[in-house]
């Protein structure tokens, strides 16, 4: 008789999950959610195919391509996708909703203590420091997408476009999104190989079933024209009815109508994750509306590569500062605060929407040759545009100075080479060789350049 190996018994499918006993599990997922969108995306597959197989590989999969396709925080919106697939929009709510909440009060505590005692030494030192090391984060970032989603000429030539759009010509993002998605959508309908989108790992070991939602499983809810309208004027009136009473009570001038309507804005065109549409937050936050300066914008996205939650989590701070800074009747503190959460919610709110209206269409999407050449064409753009995130902040954190410039359409921030600061460049390079020489992990290159940044506040070198 032959004797089965452990590996290939059947396995009883899981128990059916109520939605109190799903709490805990997205709990553990919100506080892991770490390491930006890939990091994130590994382990929701770790917790939720490989350990409790709720989800099998396929359907996992086949959600984060869609969410791909959707702007605004892919990781978060798969949490969502998986919540509403168990549990219907409740199930979505509460996963897609724990998933940002970790970030929104680690980013709200860390905003309190910048405008507190951000110029006290330890803590400009710590700033300093983190600063530095995500010059380097950034640039691995450039890195690693670069390499899934620049195959071939064509990719590579729309990437250069893209960076020379938004970096020299000031082109808004929106634009450079708009066109490579139509440049691709071309492409892709014509099919042409150019085009073609490329697969989305997970970071995880494939897992054989049963699972409690296999491939087979019909979600809760079919695509129909009723439950579409309902999610489009529930969660539609949910995200911009407070937009436009916050227009009508105190007009378009008015910081808080500024950034409601901003950020509004941003999340129908933040395709490409967190590092491309901070390009964007950064031409209008910073040039344009002056909620903060370049340094500032830096030091927001360290508190978000530091805490859990979408790195998307960084316009919090951005919205707190506008805020912060013209609060007109309101003290300070509380207009900050009211500011962050008012971002929060333009910028997470849609993220429902899309999920709960498009989710049920989703099987339509699978295999369609024209969205998954926009799909890989935005993804080429996009990288040009971190690229160019990149070099902005590496001007305005290693130089003190810069003079802008202007030739034809082309402007450039020109910097002083004689203004350089060698301790930000020192710490810069010293991440950049760890990240990429010897492999070394975000949290610990940013831990020792905090420590090293407080070092040399603490010894007045800075």
């Amino acid at each position: 008789m032959t004797t089965l190996e452990p590996a290939t018994l059947d396995r009883a499918p899981p128990r059916p999950v109520t939605l109190a006993e799903s709490l805990p599990v997205w709990l553990r997922v919100a506080a892991l959610s770490f390491g930006g969108p890939a990091g994130q995306i590994a382990v929701m597959h770790r917790v939720l195919v490989e350990e409790r197989r709720w989800i099998s590989e396929n359907r996992f999969l086949h959600a984060l391509n869609f969410c791909t396709l959707l702007p605004g925080p892919e990781a978060q919106q798969l949490a969502t996708y998986v919540g509403w697939l168990m549990h219907g929009p409740r199930g979505g709510l509460l996963a897609g909703g724990l998933f940002v909440l970790p970030g929104l009060l680690a980013i709200m505590a860390l905003s309190w203590i910048y405008v507190l005692y951000g110029e006290a030494g330890p803590v400009a030192g710590l700033f300093f420091g983190l600063k530095a090391a995500v010059l380097a984060i950034v640039l691995q970032a450039v890195i690693r997408i670069g390499k899934r989603a620049l195959k071939g000429p064509v990719m590579v030539g729309l990437a250069a476009m893209a960076f020379v759009a938004i970096f020299l010509l000031d082109v808004p993002f929106p634009l450079i999104v708009l066109a490579a998605g139509i440049v691709g959508c071309l492409g892709g309908r014509a099919g042409l190989p150019q085009f073609r989108a490329g697969g989305h790992g997970a970071g995880g070991k494939t897992v054989e079933g049963p699972f409690l939602l296999d491939d087979h499983e019909l979600p809760r809810e079919r695509a129909a024209a009723g439950h579409t309208l309902r999610m489009l004027l529930v969660w539609g009136a949910i995200w911009l009815v407070p937009v436009a009473a916050i227009l009508l009570a105190l007009g378009s001038d008015n910081v808080f109508s500024q950034v409601a309507v901003f950020f509004s804005k941003m999340a129908m065109v933040t395709f490409g994750g967190a590092y491309a549409v901070l390009s964007y937050v950064a031409q209008q936050a910073v040039e344009h509306y002056a909620w903060l300066k370049p340094g500032e914008m830096l030091d927001g996205l360290g508190m978000a590569e530091t805490t859990p939650g979408p790195l998307i989590m960084v316009t919090q701070f951005v919205g707190f500062l506008a805020a912060y800074r013209a609060p007109g009747a309101l003290p300070p503190l509380l207009a900050g605060t009211l500011g962050g959460l008012l971002t929060t919610w333009v910028t997470f709110a849609p993220c429902f929407l899309w999920i709960f209206v498009g989710a049920p269409y989703v099987e339509r999407l699978r295999g369609h040759r024209a969205l998954a050449g926009a799909l890989s064409a935005i993804t080429a753009a996009v990288v040009g545009v971190i690229l160019n995130l990149a070099v902005w902040f590496a001007l305005h954190t290693l130089f003190r100075e810069l003079h802008p410039a202007a030739v034809g359409p082309v402007r450039l921030d020109v910097p002083v080479l004689s203004s350089v600061d060698p301790y930000a460049l020192a710490l810069a390079l010293a991440a950049t060789v760890a990240v990429f020489r010897f492999r070394v992990g975000m949290i610990p290159v940013l831990g020792a350049c905090a420590a090293a940044g407080v070092g040399l506040r603490l010894a007045g070198l800075i």
